[in-house]
């Protein structure tokens, strides 16, 4: 569906983007991900031919960008960080001039700006100012917009900037919807969702691609290990050593001792789990538990450990 090769844009002695290439497959949700400048935005802008690229290419379905720009930007739907809305419109009159503009045929237009003001749940304000709006409101007005002529391509930079935590996860139910029926592009700092929301994930950093694949693939990648935690009331020392014995432990880290509690870390070994050995140990041994758990490795992690 969609083909990046070589990629590469420059301003002036600048380099933003160094020659990176990856592809999203259709119906795919990719989560592309990067730090401040890292070049997402960048990317964005040459795939939905606001930009042109320096270098490389950008394939739509086979067609290249650069030479195919309106033909390619009819099968793409694209949400700005900074959404375009005019603010003295009523959100009914502003999806009739988009509709127009995307050349939506002219006896589908009421039906289609009806279809897509209940997907984004504006049916509530369809009749207000946009410029009273809120703005999760707004950024509804903003998918609406992007996905009324019906594409088969969304590119969403940074959708929920802004947003409170009840906007951010309506906003995120609606990307996982239309997921279903388009690809999706979708770029956040908010890294949960995209866990919640992604296929795949592209990590970016300083213009190059530093991480692609699932969050378990790229946990693996990053080189960041799962361990346990484990707190019991007993002898320093011993807690370490016995632990440490175990077959199935690599590595046993003492990360404090309080109040007659040893609190440590436990590395397994590749491929498996001490944890039934590890809580037969502290039975036998008549240690007092406070605490066991298992460290779940997030995407944070992953993000921290590829861009720092």
């Amino acid at each position: 569906m969609i083909e990046i090769k070589d990629l590469v844009k420059r301003f002036g002695e600048t380099t933003v983007l160094d020659h990176i290439s990856f592809t999203v497959n259709k119906g795919e949700v990719l989560g592309f991900l990067g730090p401040n400048g890292a070049g997402k935005t960048t990317t964005m802008k040459i795939i939905t031919s606001f930009w042109g690229a320096s270098e490389g290419s950008v394939k739509i379905d086979g067609l290249e960008v650069a030479d195919n720009s309106i033909a390619t930007r009819k099968k793409v739907g694209y949400l700005p960080e900074m959404v375009p809305l005019y603010e003295e419109m009523r959100v009914d009159e502003y999806l009739s001039f988009i509709a127009e503009i995307r050349q939506v045929e002219k006896d589908k237009r009421k039906e289609r700006i009806k279809t897509v003001v209940s997907m984004c749940g504006l049916e509530k304000v369809v009749d207000r100012p946009i410029e009273e709006l809120s703005k999760g409101y707004r950024q509804r007005v903003g998918l609406a917009q992007a996905i009324l002529h019906d594409p088969e391509i969304l590119i969403l930079d940074e959708p929920t900037t802004g947003l409170d935590p009840n906007q951010i996860v309506e906003i995120r139910d609606l990307i996982k919807k239309l997921g279903q029926e388009k690809t999706v592009i979708f770029s956040t700092h908010i890294l949960s969702e995209v866990s919640a929301t992604c296929d795949r994930v592209i990590i970016i950093n300083n213009g190059k691609i530093v991480g692609e694949g699932s969050p378990d693939e790229l946990t693996r990648k990053a080189g960041i290990k799962e361990y346990l935690t484990l707190a019991v009331r007993g002898e320093k020392f011993a807690v370490v050593e016995k632990i440490r014995s175990l077959d199935n432990v690599a590595n046993v880290e003492l990360k404090k001792f309080e109040d007659g509690v040893v609190h440590i870390e436990i590395e397994p070994t590749e491929g498996h789990d001490p944890r039934e050995a590890v809580m037969k140990i502290v039975i036998e041994s008549g240690w007092g538990i406070v605490e066991f758990s298992q460290k779940q490795q997030s995407l944070e992690d992953v993000f921290r450990a590829l861009t720092k």
